[in-house]
């Protein structure tokens, strides 16, 4: 069992403007892999993940990462725009190595792998900010993997960037899931959501309305708002004032 798991979302509230992002919002994730959050815009995806990341505060309720009275699991978040430094690619990562205790030559060692991992070893020192969309992207995720996170938060983290590089991230991805790292994906691709989910949650509202196999939601989906969305049939412009 992963140290991420269960994760646990039990009567989630968070509020702000006077208005109910997520309304009493439960769920349980059990499984291993790629866990795909969807839905339409405004349905509290994004703010879903900040909770479980931490950089949110719930209004009401109780979320629990891991089994009970386990040391808490290393998260990590990767944002649709990555929050990179203005410094070579490998000072982004060995900074993030920084608090965890390592030697210098272990965070040598590992910032090098990172690299390695997403296909970016030869632009090591190579300012960030002249990398590609997709190359920083990448560098996000190693600088994330690189921190060994039992829990990887990822918010759109291809929807500005063009075929290549998507598949590029998907690789990392996939990657970072089969070694055990739980993922948690919020998409509006859902070409993505099939290629890498193992079970998929439907927001709508500020609520869970069906969660399962991606299988069974992409292709047989219960819920009527699932079908709807699924269509095509509910609004990009749903719920705005709140940005998914």
């Amino acid at each position: 069992m992963s140290p991420a798991l269960p994760i646990v979302l039990d009567g989630l509230t968070y509020r702000a403007g006077g208005r109910a992002i997520l309304d009493r919002l439960s769920l349980r994730v059990e499984e291993p892999g790629i866990t795909a959050v969807i839905g339409p815009n405004g349905a509290g995806k994004s703010v879903m993940l900040r909770l479980l990341d931490g950089l949110l505060v719930p209004s009401t309720g109780r979320i629990r990462i891991g089994p009970s009275g386990a040391p808490a699991a290393r998260r990590a978040f990767v944002f649709q725009r990555p929050g990179l430094i203005r410094a070579s690619a490998e000072r982004n990562i060995r900074l993030a190595l920084g608090v965890g205790g390592l030697s210098r030559p272990e965070r040598a060692a590992r910032t090098a792998a990172a690299l390695a991992l997403v296909g970016l070893a030869a632009r090591a020192r190579d300012p960030a900010t002249r990398l590609s969309g997709g190359e920083q992207q990448r560098l996000a995720l190693a600088r994330a993997w690189a921190v060994a996170p039992d829990l990887l938060l990822l918010d759109e983290p291809t929807a500005n960037l063009d075929p290549t590089a998507t598949e590029a991230v998907e690789r990392v991805v996939a990657t970072m899931a089969r070694a055990g790292t739980k993922v948690v994906l919020v998409s509006h691709h859902l070409g993505q959501v099939a290629r890498l989910a193992r079970d998929v949650v439907v927001l709508s509202q500020g609520r869970v309305v069906e969660h399962g196999p991606a299988r069974q939601v992409l292709s047989d989906p219960r819920a009527p708002e699932t079908r709807a969305y699924l269509a095509g049939e509910l609004p990009w412009t749903a719920f705005a004032a709140c940005s998914a």
